[in-house]
């Protein structure tokens, strides 16, 4: 008995798993060393999304196009709102681009506890790495996207219509880390109190779908510059970034540098709520879910 205890006492373990003494100690370090799982729940959650599907990945260049004939006949022909310059296909695709981006992380990462409550409550990893890998899945889909606005670049290109490239354009990646960080931090927030209440998540859907409506997608911003709706437009963290990543692509329009500050301290506070609040439901979701 004696030597059991010894033998015990002399094992290391590489984990030891406890409950967490303050909701500001965040793991960061755990979850690089599970960067391997992460890796897998990326492609987990990217082939996932379009097994047994008969387009499969291509589903991520058709849904833009069709909603950007859908925004050239409401907003173009119809309603007749002008687009700063910009050609008008690059002006409704690069807007849909961003807003395909932040979207999708943020309704994905919203169900991150429900839908995987069977694994949090069988093995062990930084509960973290989920959400995580919902978003580098998102880059992926994001970088198809943004490779077929390329494409319609080049195609106006060949056609006259001028594209410059700059040193802006060494901007972007901050732009998708920033839109990136609004989705995360505002999914994880909402996952975390869907635990409690579920009808959240039916409210979620129905919120991203007025949201399109109030960001600037389908008109500039420059378009209600005398409205006295404006400043819903302002508040809505989206309209800068967008704005900002049309003039980096057509130089063309305003450069929203005022909303764009806004966007990253809302982005910076969004995570860390969301961060808190995760890290403290993270220890009792279990008895809710």
């Amino acid at each position: 008995m004696e030597k059991e205890k010894s033998k015990f006492s002399k094992e290391h373990w590489s984990i030891i798993i406890k409950p967490q003494e303050s909701v500001f100690n965040l793991h960061l370090k755990d979850i690089w060393q599970y960067r391997d799982l992460l890796v897998l729940f990326v492609k987990r959650d990217f082939v996932a999304q379009y097994k047994q599907t008969i387009l499969g990945p291509l589903w991520n260049i058709i849904q833009p196009v069709l909603t950007t004939c859908m925004f050239l006949l409401l907003f173009g022909k119809i309603a007749n709102i002008p687009t700063d310059g910009i050609q008008p296909v690059l002006f409704y695709l690069s807007g849909i681009t961003i807003w395909n981006f932040f979207s999708t992380c943020l309704t994905n990462t919203s169900n991150t506890f429900v839908a995987n409550a069977s694994i949090f409550g069988k093995v062990y990893f930084p509960r973290l790495v989920m959400p995580l890998s919902v978003v580098l899945s998102n880059i992926i889909r994001f970088a198809i996207q943004f490779c077929l606005l390329l494409a319609a670049m080049i195609y106006y290109a060949f056609n006259g219509y001028p594209i410059e490239i700059s040193i802006l354009w060494l901007w972007i990646p901050l732009l998708i880390l920033l839109i990136a960080g609004l989705g995360f931090g505002l999914g994880i927030i909402v996952s975390s109190l869907t635990t409690k209440y579920r009808d959240l998540t039916v409210l979620m859907t129905f919120i991203v779908q007025l949201l399109l409506y109030v960001t600037p997608i389908g008109y500039p911003v420059s378009y209600l510059s005398h409205g006295k709706y404006k400043w819903i437009i302002e508040l809505n963290p989206l309209s800068g970034v967008i704005e900002v990543f049309r003039y980096i692509l057509f130089h063309k329009g305003t450069l929203y540098l005022s909303g764009l500050w806004y966007d990253v301290i809302f982005m910076f506070i969004t995570l860390f709520l969301g961060l808190i609040i995760f890290n403290r439901i993270e220890r009792s979701f279990m008895d809710t879910v």
